[in-house]
């Protein structure tokens, strides 16, 4: 298939106000409710997920962590080896130091990470994060039961026939209902939702770029279609959102959308290559999708190691 050419417009302060608004899941739940669109993964779906688990192969989603600087890398990995004797025993043992955030590290965007207008999700004042973390909203929350539930891969070089599709490429509602029709399959309530871009073949062909100046990602405006399909979690091999991301003065406006307003937690650089030569040998882009954060009592994210499992 061919890649579409979309003209795809700004959207101004005043028009991303208004998708805040009516793409707001505060409330829908409760008021005191600390989970967002992880409610929709209901017992019955978990039920239904453990069924895609056919071949027993197990696939990896987790960048390796990288202890070296690099234009992409500011905050490296940093991993220190403890030699000790103790008790008669030689003892090895380890001390980690990782900022969850960023531009490599395989990581887990938790509801507190971003706010809009001086709140997040539900309602929580921005000014709590100031203090001793969010912990009405952390990522603890997510930790107590995980992410366990259908993951559906859209391989979007795939479909158009490229090798990785070009920095500043917007994804939009269409080219994942292309996906739908060229795989078979239809996103539904409580999915994790995985759309490959292709950003590490393109850096192991070209080496890195100016990640934050041109990237492949989702336009703000597909946050009206997650909400209407209902998915659970967002992810990409980026960081979803498209730069320049085509609204005005905000450089992660579908950060905001999915994490305020929706209340969706998002997976951030995934290495979805693996991913994507198995679901083309299967010939299934579904499989049960298992993640769980670190249980840091106010954490706005966490470092993950997702599972697909076939």
């Amino acid at each position: 298939m061919r890649m579409p050419v979309v003209d795809v417009p700004v959207i101004g302060k005043d028009e991303f106000n208004a998708l805040m608004d009516a793409n707001s899941n505060w409330g829908r739940w409760g008021d005191q409710d600390e989970l967002g669109t992880l409610n929709l993964i209901t017992p019955a779906k978990r039920k239904e997920a453990a069924t895609l688990v056919q071949q027993g192969i197990t696939v990896s989603l987790e960048m390796e962590l990288n202890k070296k600087a690099d234009e992409w890398n500011l905050n490296p990995f940093e991993h220190v080896v403890i030699v000790d004797e103790m008790a008669g025993h030689q003892v090895a043992g380890d001390k980690y130091s990782i900022e969850s955030h960023g531009l490599v590290h395989t990581h887990m965007d938790g509801l507190p990470h971003f706010a809009h207008r001086g709140y997040f999700y539900n309602g929580i004042p921005y000014s709590a994060a100031k203090a001793t973390g969010v912990e009405k909203l952390g990522i603890q929350n997510i930790g107590i039961n995980g992410v366990f539930t259908r993951g559906v891969l859209v391989d979007l070089p795939r479909l158009y026939g490229v090798d990785y599709l070009n920095p500043g490429y917007a994804i939009t509602a269409e080219d994942l209902e292309a996906w739908e029709q060229h795989a078979g399959v239809t996103i539904a309530s409580g999915d994790v939702l995985l759309i490959r871009t292709g950003r590490w073949a393109k850096a192991a062909k070209d080496g890195k770029w100016n990640f934050l100046a041109a990237a492949a990602g989702s336009h703000a405006s597909l946050a009206g279609w997650l909400k209407q399909r209902d998915v659970a979690v967002l992810g990409s091999d980026g960081i979803s959102d498209v730069m320049p991301s085509r609204v005005e003065g905000l450089t992660l406006p579908l950060h905001e959308l999915a994490l305020v307003a929706l209340g969706m937690p998002l997976l951030d650089n995934l290495d979805l290559e693996l991913l994507a030569e198995e679901v083309a040998r299967l010939k299934r882009s579904t499989f049960l999708f298992v993640c769980a954060p670190l249980r840091v009592p106010g954490g706005t994210g966490s470092p993950v190691n997702p599972l697909a499992v076939f």
